[in-house]
């Protein structure tokens, strides 16, 4: 049951949990994935450690929510970039225009700390969906959304510096990958 406490101006659980999200973001962006700990995120946000997974859950479920709240800035855009197009295009505009999104936007400093190789990304069932849904695919091939994380993740971390050899980058990786002829 919310209640709405007077001092928060709304439920005071959904601003515990708001601020320890706020707090892991920045701490993430300042000192790298590394140095993410649930210790380390208490003393940032001025609480306990218990408090911490009361109101939020522990490392993984804090990771996967900040970078839930981080994409949800970027997935707007991709979603309206998309529209209406599939296979291959589709792909393609949605690494393109992700990638310029993410590139000048706060999202940078998180994805910077990542280094390369960073398990979690590809298993995470958050960063599949998404990767679903740039696909247009309904149910996630795991197949299909791997590709799309590891094309995207090797030009997040070796940029093609001319946009228009980037865009010829990711149609040449991803073209054969999404184009509905030469799938089995």
């Amino acid at each position: 049951m919310s209640r709405n406490d007077w001092l928060v101006g709304g439920d005071r659980a959904d601003a515990a949990a708001e601020r320890i999200y706020a707090g892991a973001a920045d701490l993430i962006a300042r000192e790298g994935y590394d140095a993410f700990t649930i210790d380390a995120l208490a003393a940032a946000v001025h609480c306990s450690p218990a408090t911490i997974y009361r109101h939020t859950g522990g490392k993984t479920a804090i990771r996967e929510a900040v970078v839930a709240r981080q994409a949800l800035l970027v997935v707007e855009e991709v979603r309206t970039a998309i529209e209406g197009l599939t296979g291959t295009e589709r792909a393609v505009a949605a690494t393109v225009v992700a990638l310029q999104r993410m590139r000048s936007d706060p999202i940078r400093r998180i994805m910077r700390t990542l280094p390369p190789g960073s398990d979690w990304l590809t298993t995470s069932p958050i960063v599949t969906a998404l990767a679903a849904e740039m696909l247009g695919q309904d149910s996630p091939d795991s197949v299909d959304a791997q590709m799309l994380i590891r094309v995207f993740m090797a030009l997040w971390f070796w940029p093609v510096k001319d946009p228009a050899q980037e865009r010829a980058v990711v149609e040449r990786l991803l073209g054969s990958a999404f184009d509905p002829s030469l799938r089995r």
